[in-house]
């Protein structure tokens, strides 16, 4: 007696599809979570980077930090923003594009915000909230929303040059 081959039953397919729909609901948050993370990464990369500009500006200025507006709406607006400013210590503008930002850095030119308050002023003689140091956890530059995942969501340049998703604001003896 000869058998012909067997298919699948309907059941067995829908049985194989809820499997399917059941780990693909699992590991799609789970994948989200790691492209966020690696976003951020990413973004505290960039911002070591404009630190290193913001270093070399720093040896070319006497010390003194770059007198700046903390952003603008659109890139044809004429103000010195952090983008202008740093441009030819840095090599690439794509420094200035937070991989989270979708929209902000095609309309300003920049994902990242400049801390008004530091404007000209002395490396070494920094304030912030009526204390000043010259060893800081000031901070310089943050990400322009809270694009990343996680408390605050925003990353830091500190003017110690280390980059950090953790809000650490305040001077030191």
């Amino acid at each position: 007696m000869k058998s012909s081959p067997r298919g699948f039953t309907l059941t067995e397919l829908l049985v194989v599809l809820a499997i399917l729909g059941a780990l693909a609901a699992l590991l799609i948050p789970a994948g989200r979570g790691v492209i966020g993370r690696s976003r951020s990464a990413a973004c505290l990369g960039n911002l070591r980077q404009i630190g290193s500009g913001l270093e070399a500006y720093l040896q070319d200025h006497t010390q003194l930090m770059p007198d700046l507006a903390a952003g603008r709406k659109s890139k044809s607006e004429d103000l010195p923003v952090l983008d202008t400013a740093l441009a030819e210590y840095l090599p690439n503008p794509e420094v200035f594009h937070c991989p989270a930002d979708s929209d902000e850095f095609e309309k300003s030119g920049s994902s990242y915000f400049w801390n008004t308050t530091q404007s000209g002023r002395h490396r070494n003689r920094l304030e912030f909230f009526g204390s000043s140091g010259a060893s800081q956890r000031i901070p310089l530059v943050t990400d322009k929303e809270a694009w990343h995942p996680g408390e605050p969501g925003v990353n830091f340049l500190y003017a110690d040059f280390s980059a950090s998703t953790k809000v650490h604001f305040g001077v030191g003896p």
